[in-house]
């Protein structure tokens, strides 16, 4: 199974979900993945260098850029799941990952400007659906406003993807410290024992996701 997290805007956590969910389903789905940086800015690839010097669960790391066709073909020979996350720009490698991948889940924050760009985004998956098949594709809200009085927004924000057929999942991420604490360290939220918030959102984000891939078989 290869998961794709991409959207043409930068800093809606795409990051972090890819690397929290490799983390999911090393430990709550006894899969062995593999994570693709395909970032030019590295980021999941210092993260998982910061994890290699750990005593965590390891989780291998590689660098691709360009048509990633031709090794995500070699690679699901060798791995059960694949995360690759995505830079913040329309790139050679996402598309090539998106003709690709099993699945494509695209965090957007609940941001005028971050929203700007769902239409383009929604056109470059279903271009990738006319030639992928078996692409399912799923949206979700990251880094959320805390305060109650700020839900409008976030439910505008899910209104929008519904419009745009990009099946927005019902949990949602909060903006939380526990997200940037953790990377430092090489963990992900679902390890970061001093801010069980931010775990709990993305397990329910992921258990979420697995219940609706399993609907869609």
């Amino acid at each position: 199974m290869i998961y794709v997290i991409c959207n043409e805007k930068g800093g809606s956590g795409k990051s972090s979900i890819a690397q929290t969910l490799s983390v999911y389903l090393k430990l709550m789905q006894s899969k062995d993945p593999l994570l693709i940086d395909a970032d030019p800015q590295r980021t999941t690839a210092e993260w998982a260098a910061e994890r290699a010097e750990s005593d965590l669960p390891q989780i291998p790391c590689i660098e691709l850029t360009g048509n990633i066709t031709k090794p995500l073909q070699d690679l699901t020979t060798r791995y059960d799941s694949i995360v690759i996350d995505c830079g913040g720009a329309d790139s050679k490698a996402m598309r090539s990952a998106l003709a690709f991948a099993d699945i494509a889940l695209l965090p957007f924050r609940p941001k005028r400007r971050d929203l700007k760009v769902a239409a383009g985004m929604a056109e470059i998956v279903e271009t990738a659906q006319a030639l992928n098949n078996k692409l399912n594709v799923f949206s979700c809200v990251t880094q959320t406003p805390t305060l109650p009085s700020q839900a409008y927004r976030i439910q505008a924000a899910k209104n929008l993807l519904i419009s745009l057929d990009l099946n927005p999942l019902n949990h949602i991420t909060r903006n939380l410290n526990g997200w940037d604490d953790a990377d430092e360290s090489g963990l992900s939220v679902l390890e970061w024992k001093q801010d069980p918030k931010a775990g709990e959102d993305a397990k329910a984000l992921f258990d979420e996701l697995m219940e609706n891939l399993k609907n869609e078989k």
